[in-house]
């Protein structure tokens, strides 16, 4: 797959995409002879791999933004970048059998390939065999961990999600996993448990659970983090 990416389409195009395939940039000019030359290359090489190698182009002179965010000095450039991260790059004009390596490290593992395979399919059986192929593979962990809070099995989520770092979705699962789904008094809960936050290690957890499982989108949220801070600080 080949792409056209511009300043304003980049994070799209290639940051977004990147977690699900690698990407290739490709930074080059219409007056650059060596740009001309790799190009070619590039496209045939990345459109061998069936899509799961996409190749971003971007044309420096039209898009300077992009060039001072890899901090180009010179062009042809190429970096390759998975999950937001710039995994290798090369500078200059290539040759096929070196454009080959390049992008052949990119592809999945046959391990990988499983791994996702088994995470897409989503049942728990699934699941629990990509974790056992990679212990802390974290789409599997937080799926696994959201089934088994949604039948009460809250212990054993919180354990698995104790394997991967902490982010948004892991604290939402955490906290159904500790509270519940918010009942109707909620409200009545929060203020309830306001006046305890301060001095009480378990009411404030509770709180912030509550916030969680409400989500940023619930005006609620906002409204009752304020009145956490001015208690607490």
């Amino acid at each position: 797959m080949v792409i056209d990416v511009t300043d304003a389409t980049f994070e799209q195009d290639v940051l977004v995409r990147s977690d699900s395939a690698a990407v290739v940039v490709d930074l080059w000019a219409p007056w650059c002879g060596p740009c001309r030359t790799l190009g070619p290359i590039l496209e045939q090489v990345i459109g061998e791999t069936a899509g799961a190698v996409v190749l971003a182009k971007v044309n420096v002179d039209e898009n300077p933004g992009i060039a001072q965010a890899f901090r180009v000095q010179g062009i042809p450039a190429v970096y390759a970048i998975s999950k937001g991260q710039v995994v290798d790059n090369f500078v200059g004009a290539q040759g096929e059998r070196e454009v080959r390596a390049f992008v052949q490290n990119l592809l999945p593992t046959a391990e990988e390939t499983e791994i996702d395979r088994l995470v897409a399919a989503g049942d728990e059986a699934s699941l629990r065999a990509a974790l056992e192929l990679d212990h802390g593979y974290e789409p599997a962990v937080v799926a696994l961990a959201d089934l088994l809070v949604a039948r009460g099995d809250n212990d054993e989520a919180l354990a698995l999600l104790a394997r991967i770092p902490e982010n948004a979705e892991t604290r939402r699962i955490a906290a159904l996993a500790r509270t519940g789904p918010v009942a109707d008094d909620v409200e009545t809960t929060l203020l309830g448990l306001l006046d305890r936050v301060k001095g009480d290690d378990d009411a404030r957890q509770q709180y912030v659970d509550l916030l969680e499982v409400l989500g940023p989108d619930d005006p609620r949220t906002t409204q009752y983090r304020k009145l956490l801070t001015s208690r607490l600080f």
